[in-house]
Order: C-alpha cells, then sequence, then structure tokens
C-alpha cells in the first residue's frame, strides 16, 4: 500500500494508491454530486479509510462531473473512472454510492451512464459490478431500488466488512451465480436486497414493499452501538481546491433525542452514542498530525447536547493553543449555553452561529416537539452576539402540520424582536432568516401528513420576505418546486425508477442546485410515465400500508403513531437524555442503548507541546525565503489553494510559523506575483517566518515530503535583509511548447527579430488597452525547436504581461486554442544568464 500522493488526477495527501498485489476486491465509493461537496461528507471518509485498512482490499473515488466534463467524456467515449488509478468505474468489483440527498438521483444515474454500466439490476450481467448504497435515503430506498443489487441501511461500520468478507468468501468459491452471494448478503443486519422484495398496490392504491424470499420480511437497520471502538479516519484525504468543509471534521457523537417531530435524522439514528473526550483527543491528536488543519469543527446533529462539551473544549483549547487552532462549533441548541461554556466560547473563532426554532409560535412549537421558549431563543441570541458572533442565522419552517396564518405571523414578529437585540455601536449583528417548507419523510411522527403545494408556500414566503426583509436582516429561502420534488421521492415507490430514467433522459442533473433544476422537465418525464407526482404527498391514513414498511429503524411504529397523536392534542415529549425512557423502541439495553460521554476528569489539560519544560515560550523569529517548482500535476493549483497546501505541509513536517498578532492571528507567510493557474515554473519563492527553529539543514526534504506530487522545495536562505515581497513579476525566462504538431510561423518569428520595433496592445486588468513596445519588453528570443520558443520577459510600467498573450501577438496565426494547450514554463526568475546564445536566434 502506498500512502502518499499519486501520479494520477486526484492525488490528494492520504489517498491511497494500491498495486494489485493481495488485493482481491476493488471498491469504487461514488459520492453523486461535485468533488468539493462529497470531499467534505465524512461518511465517505470513514468507508474510504475503514476499506483500505484491510490489505485484500482497495477503496478508490468517484464524483460526479460537472455537466460540461459529463458532455466532453459523452461525446469523446471516455468512461468514467476514479481518482486513485482512473480505472474506468465497469472494471471495479463493487461500485458503492452514497445516497444523502433525493435530489441527488438523477446524478446516480449519470455516474453509471458515464461508465457504461445498465442503470437497473435485472438489465446487468455478472461482467458488470455490483451496484450498491447506503445513506440516509435508504430508509425508503423504493424509489430508487430497481437500480441496485444491495442497499445498506443504518450505520455502515459494522456491515461494510461483513458484505467484503461474504464476497471474497462467494469469489473464493468459484461461483458466478449472484444470487447465492445476494442471499448471503441477506443475512447481514442492515442489508436490503431489492431483488428479493416486490411492490403490490393495495385498495388504497398505495404501493406496498412485500418480500418474495422466505424468511427475510423486514430490513433492520444497523447500528454501531459504541462510537469509541467504531473506526473514524484519523488520515482523512485533504481535498484539493476549495471544499465546502476545509478543515478537520470530528464526529463527537451520532444520535439524537430531542424528539422532533418532523425531523428525520433525529429518529433513524437513535440512540444517542457519543465518543468519549479520552478517544476524540486522540483522534484529534493523530488527525492534526496527518493534515496540518489548522481549524477543527465539532459535530454531531445537536453539538451543544454533548454531555463533556465544556471539559472537551478546555482540553483542546489548552492543548493545541501553540498551534492556533481554531475550534468552531456550528450550532447550539437555545438553551443549552451554560455560564461556564460561555467563558470559553469568548475565545472560540467566531463566524455563523446557527439557531433553529423551526416555528414562531409557542403552540406551534410544542405541536412539532421543538420544546424551546421564546425567552431560551432571546436569551441564546442575545449571549451569541455578546460574544463576538456577527451573524444569526435562524431556521425556520412553513407548511408544518396545523400550521394557521397567526403562526406565520409570529414568524415575523418573532424575528423582528430578536433584531433588537443586535448590538449597538460595533459592526456585524446581522441575522440571517432561511425558510423552508416541510417535507414529511419516512419513518416521522408526521410521515402520515401531507406536504403543502408550491403555489401556497410561495406565498408564504413572499410574505415574509416582504415583512422581515430590512437593515441587518436577510430573508433566504428554498424554491418550493425543489421542495416538491424531494418531497416525491422521498416518500415514493418503485414507480419513480422510470420517471427518474425519464427526466435523466430530459437532461435533468443536479437537480438540487437552483441554476440546474429543471422543473418542464420534470413535469415532461411524470407526465411520460403516467405517474401523478401529487399523489405521494397527500396525507395518508393511519392504518395505511407505506412504501417503506418493511425498513425497520428501530423506532417503532407505535411509538411514532402516539407521538402524532400528542401533535395533534398540542402535547409534547420530554427528551429521554434527562428524564424517562419515553419506550420508542430502540434501545434493547444489552447491544443498543444510549452512550454518553462520562466527566471524570480523566483528561489532563496540558500545557503547551512543542516546548521542553522550563524552555522560555518566548518565540525566536527568523524569516526564510523557500524556493520551489510547480510542475505537473500542481500547475493547477491556484495561488490561495498553493498556500493551504504549504502551510499544511510545513504544520505537518513540524515547521512553526509565526503568527500575526490580533483576533484572528495568521501565520506569516507572503508569496510574490501568483502564477497563472496552468502555467509551470521551476522558480518560484515564498517567505516565512519562524517561530521556532525548524529541522536545520534538512527542512527542505521534510517539507518536500508532505508536499503532493509536482511541488518540491529546491532551496532556502535566510532572509536577514527581511526584503518586502514583489507584488509583481520581474525578468523571467519562459519556454513555450506547442502541441498537437503546431509550429512557430518561421516569417512572423523573423519578422520580430528583424523588426526595431514592435507594437501590440494589451488590456489590463483595470479593462484599460494600454500599446506596448514588445522589442522593449522581449529582451531576448529564440527558437530551441521549430514547435518550441524561449524568451527573456520584462515587465512594462503598470502592466503586467504574460508569456502567452506575448507569443500570441508575436505569432498572430497560431489558433485560439494553440496557447492553451501549450507548456508554458518560467525557467527562471531575474536570470541574467537564461543558456541562450548571444543576441537572438535559432538553436536548430
Amino acid at each position: 500500500m502506498v500512502e502518499k500522493p499519486s501520479r494520477y488526477l486526484g492525488g490528494e495527501i492520504n489517498s491511497v494508491v494500491k498495486s494489485d498485489a493481495g488485493v482481491k476486491l476493488r471498491m469504487a465509493l461514488a459520492f453523486p454530486d461535485t468533488y468539493e461537496i462529497g470531499t467534505s461528507h465524512f461518511g465517505m471518509q470513514i468507508l474510504y479509510e475503514l476499506i483500505n485498512a484491510r490489505p485484500d482490499c482497495a477503496a478508490e473515488r468517484v464524483f460526479a462531473p460537472g455537466t460540461d466534463m459529463a458532455a466532453l467524456l459523452k461525446s469523446s467515449l471516455i468512461p468514467l473512472s476514479s481518482l486513485e488509478t482512473r480505472k474506468p468505474l465497469a472494471e471495479f468489483d463493487i461500485l458503492g454510492f452514497s445516497l444523502l440527498y433525493e435530489l441527488n438521483y438523477t446524478n446516480v444515474l449519470m455516474i453509471l451512464d458515464l461508465a457504461g454500466i445498465p442503470f437497473y439490476a435485472a438489465d446487468r450481467s455478472s461482467s458488470h459490478p455490483l451496484i450498491i448504497a447506503g445513506g440516509p435515503c435508504t430508509v425508503n430506498p423504493e424509489p430508487v431500488a430497481p437500480f441496485f443489487d444491495a442497499m445498506v441501511v443504518g450505520d455502515g461500520e459494522p456491515v461494510v466488512p461483513d458484505l467484503i468478507d461474504s464476497w471474497i468468501q462467494w469469489k473464493d468459491s468459484g461461483s458466478l451465480n449472484r444470487t447465492e452471494l445476494l442471499k448471503a448478503w441477506a443475512k447481514i443486519r442492515g442489508v436490503y436486497i431489492p431483488a428479493f422484495f416486490k411492490a403490490v398496490t393495495g385498495e388504497s392504491g398505495r404501493q406496498q414493499t412485500v418480500s418474495i424470499q422466505s424468511g427475510y420480511d423486514m430490513v433492520c437497520r444497523a447500528v454501531a452501538p459504541n462510537l469509541d471502538e467504531a473506526p473514524f479516519p484519523d488520515r482523512p484525504v485533504i481535498p484539493f481546491g476549495r471544499p465546502v468543509h476545509d478543515r478537520l471534521r470530528l464526529e463527537i457523537a451520532r444520535g439524537c433525542t430531542r424528539g422532533c417531530r418532523f425531523c428525520q435524522a433525529g429518529m433513524i439514528y437513535r440512540p444517542v452514542r457519543e465518543r468519549s473526550i479520552q478517544v476524540l483527543s486522540g483522534l484529534v491528536e493523530k488527525s492534526l498530525e496527518n493534515t496540518g488543519y489548522e481549524d477543527l469543527s465539532l459535530l454531531s446533529l445537536s453539538t451543544g447536547d454533548y454531555t463533556c462539551l465544556t471539559p472537551l473544549i478546555q482540553h483542546l483549547s489548552s492543548q493545541y493553543s501553540h498551534r492556533r487552532l481554531a475550534i468552531s462549533i456550528p450550532s447550539f441548541r437555545a438553551g443549552t449555553l451554560s455560564p461556564e461554556l460561555m467563558e470559553i466560547i469568548r475565545d472560540i473563532r467566531k463566524t455563523g452561529f446557527t439557531i433553529a426554532p423551526e416555528a414562531g409560535s409557542p403552540r406551534l412549537r410544542t405541536v412539532i416537539n421543538k420544546n424551546i421558549t421564546e425567552a431560551e431563543i432571546a436569551e441564546t441570541v442575545s449571549t451569541a452576539f455578546n460574544l463576538g458572533w456577527q451573524l444569526i442565522k435562524l431556521y425556520f419552517m412553513i407548511g408544518l402540520p396545523t400550521e394557521t396564518d397567526e403562526d406565520v405571523e409570529q414568524i415575523v414578529e418573532l424575528v423582528r424582536r430578536l433584531k433588537k437585540l443586535r448590538p449597538h455601536g460595533r459592526r456585524g449583528g446581522n441575522i440571517n432568516v432561511s425558510v423552508a417548507t416541510f417535507i414529511p419523510k419516512p419513518h416521522v411522527p408526521f410521515q402520515w401528513c401531507g406536504q403543502q403545494d408550491p403555489v401556497r408556500a410561495k406565498q408564504k414566503i413572499e410574505f415574509l420576505r416582504r415583512r422581515i426583509s430590512g437593515r441587518g436582516v436577510d430573508v433566504k429561502w428554498q424554491d418550493p418546486e425543489t421542495s416538491r420534488l424531494e418531497g416525491v421521492f422521498a416518500r415514493g415507490d418503485r414507480r419513480l425508477a422510470p420517471v427518474l430514467v425519464a427526466a435523466y433522459k430530459n437532461g435533468c442533473r443536479f437537480d438540487g442546485w437552483s441554476d440546474s433544476f429543471d422543473k418542464p422537465a420534470w413535469d415532461e418525464a411524470f407526465s411520460a410515465t403516467g405517474v401523478d407526482p401529487d399523489e405521494f404527498l397527500r396525507p395518508v391514513s393511519l392504518n395505511d400500508h407505506l412504501a417503506w414498511d418493511h425498513i425497520d429503524t428501530g423506532v417503532s411504529g407505535d411509538f411514532l403513531k402516539a407521538e402524532y397523536q400528542k401533535a395533534v392534542c398540542g402535547q409534547s415529549t420530554s427528551d429521554c437524555r434527562r428524564g424517562d425512557c419515553q419506550g420508542c423502541g430502540v434501545c434493547d439495553f444489552e447491544q443498543c442503548m444510549p452512550r454518553v460521554a462520562v466527566n471524570e476528569n480523566q483528561v489532563p489539560i496540558l500545557s503547551a507541546t512543542g516546548f521542553q519544560q522550563g524552555e522560555s515560550l518566548t518565540p525566536s523569529f527568523r524569516r526564510i525565503r523557500f524556493f520551489y517548482s510547480k510542475l505537473g500535476p500542481a500547475r493547477f493549483f491556484g495561488q490561495l489553494e498553493l498556500v493551504n497546501i504549504f502551510l499544511r505541509a510545513l504544520r505537518r513536517a513540524g515547521v512553526v510559523p509565526a503568527y500575526s498578532a490580533g483576533f484572528h492571528p495568521k501565520p506569516k507567510i507572503a508569496f510574490g506575483d501568483a502564477l497563472p493557474v496552468g502555467m509551470e515554473s521551476m522558480a518560484e519563492s515564498f517567505y516565512l517566518t519562524l517561530e521556532a527553529p525548524g529541522p536545520g539543514d534538512d527542512i527542505c526534504r521534510v517539507i518536500n515530503r508532505q508536499l503532493p506530487d509536482g511541488l518540491v522545495v529546491t532551496g532556502c536562505m535566510p532572509d536577514k535583509e527581511l526584503r518586502s515581497v514583489p507584488e509583481r513579476p520581474g525578468q523571467a525566462v519562459y519556454r513555450i511548447t506547442l502541441a498537437n504538431g503546431l509550429r512557430f510561423d518561421n516569417q512572423a518569428y523573423q519578422a520580430f527579430l528583424d523588426a526595431s520595433t514592435f507594437d501590440a496592445v494589451f488590456t489590463s486588468r483595470k479593462k484599460v488597452d494600454k500599446r506596448v513596445d514588445l522589442k522593449a519588453v522581449v529582451t531576448r528570443v529564440f527558437r530551441i525547436r521549430p514547435d518550441c520558443l524561449q524568451m527573456r520577459v520584462i515587465q512594462p510600467d503598470g502592466l503586467t504581461l504574460r508569456p502567452g498573450p506575448v507569443v500570441g501577438a508575436i505569432f498572430p496565426s497560431l489558433p485560439g486554442t494553440a496557447l492553451q494547450q501549450a507548456r508554458i514554463l518560467k525557467l527562471g526568475q531575474d536570470m541574467e544568464n537564461d543558456g541562450a546564445p548571444s543576441g537572438s536566434g535559432d538553436i536548430l
């Protein structure tokens, strides 16, 4: 196993590339959304590390390409491949999808299509990979069940190893009968085999899913009973680009006992299981060492409910203060901010603070079992503002069961009262109000309710927008039409599979993105297949069969019905974490039960590490100029991305940068003029101020061990004069090599050499045209080969010239794409001797 960046597309730090030796099973983990979103999902990271930890297995990754890239792959007949080894997806043994969001379903079909794999399981043969799926959407798998061979319901950690063991045993037996494998998989708790069930239509016209396999009537959700014993990645892949969550993300707990009657996650992830402080501390230490991250986010469904949150933050803040680790807590439940915790939070970096009242009136909050008072909401908002948060995010839903116009009006009144709590006399204090249409998801007490039609939902949103928006308050909302489609696929049955195929063929992709959602295309798909989408959004009798009745999440149907009746009667249910067991049915109190962290003061609050006891903590700064090359795949790194890559590599290498003062300290690192994306260079540099002595003469070598392919530190030197970092490129030498057999026109080349002046017009960044004499700018030029040109360029006043436009001006007959496809290499900066003969001319 090689745990370093590969030479292929991907190649991130901590990505894993395995040879075929000893590997029996290759699995591709597919995320049906963009790389920037998918790499931020730690469920995929958990499975990636879990599978690759086995010497007999290899896991690789693939994400949904953008629509432009998908079209290019399709037209070029290039199959979609994995990031790690560029292996076509059709050549894997298993292709596993993460299903987190119903509006990603068309992207599942796009990935299969680009891989050349038939959509329907019934149309695939033994030559195709097995297609499986997991994630929260599998609690109602029916709308997409015909596309999958198997689906995992519940936690993947206890299931995936058993799936792998069964597959290897089946493969070693020499059997080609997939039904035998599916029967073995069906015996694993949490595994749903769609082929072993069929849909039948009941008297009410609704579909019910029934078993056709003896002894396999119900699929019970798999639960990882103890998170301290469950795998969690301490070497997470560090994504390139700008992922939506570019930080270390730590799952401190799973599950919630608040019992909100609309919340699917709060029901299907029960019981509450918390990781201990000791385990979390170990994960943070290893993860920071392996990633170099500077930001840590503590995550769970309700982070503020973590039993030992105060001692955990105290420990992390003390242990890693010398690393300037920024700890973020994305949300607190109103009423959970203790005075002790508030004091700790004063030192935490603050961006946005999220509170979800969900409803404006106390009556409706009781109906949905959101057991927080307006006083608690106001106190939390006021406290957050006073502690330094500049943005408060409030989440509300419309269309909740029993909602009246007065309840909607109460959202306006609540926001207005909270607006008055904004701090006076300083910046910040803004409120973002997000509004979404309630969706009655499966396995919640409100699963029998209907969903509000988009027309009425739009009227309510417009009412709220007009009444709330103003200075310091911004209203955002989810399009009720996309909420309608989400509700259809959340509550639907197998009749939706052909609708999905029709919509995909109509061009539907990335349906959760407002700029991609195509309602007419979806309307046409429903019409062409004869399926009425509104059928799935109507209220259902408590006695009706539901398409997902064969999936047992552990929460009993009787409990859900009782909660529904209590909602109708306006009664609340207390949190079982702090009161009596409510009898939801999840816990057997043997294997499956609540597990909370215990504060036994066993984790010492350590002083800053990295210094010997008794050593002065007064930093001794020194400034160093590092030189590096940026070649091959590294040429696609943008400047901001490059800064992050180097800073994290430095941290992993144990090189401690100095930081600026202030509320948000920044590492003292400075890069000069940004190299254009796509250009290579052998002569880049940056300045770094060190807080403590580095690893001496080996500093370049230890940094290079932590850099991805294409980036190499070539040397360093002390910057004793503390020179300013140049903002514009100086004199530099470039080599331009054309591709696809193109050559530099000899006549144009000779004309430039013979000219005494050569005027050309270039446009500055401020969109101002400027005439430049290129003979004064290009001080030396010669051809190495007919397709290869080398030139020395100095910069004119008031304009930054890149070699591409300069070459384009000298050789106007070159096709427009020639310079885009050419290799442009910066050989040196401020070079007196560029290897050229005196004067200009050819080297043939």
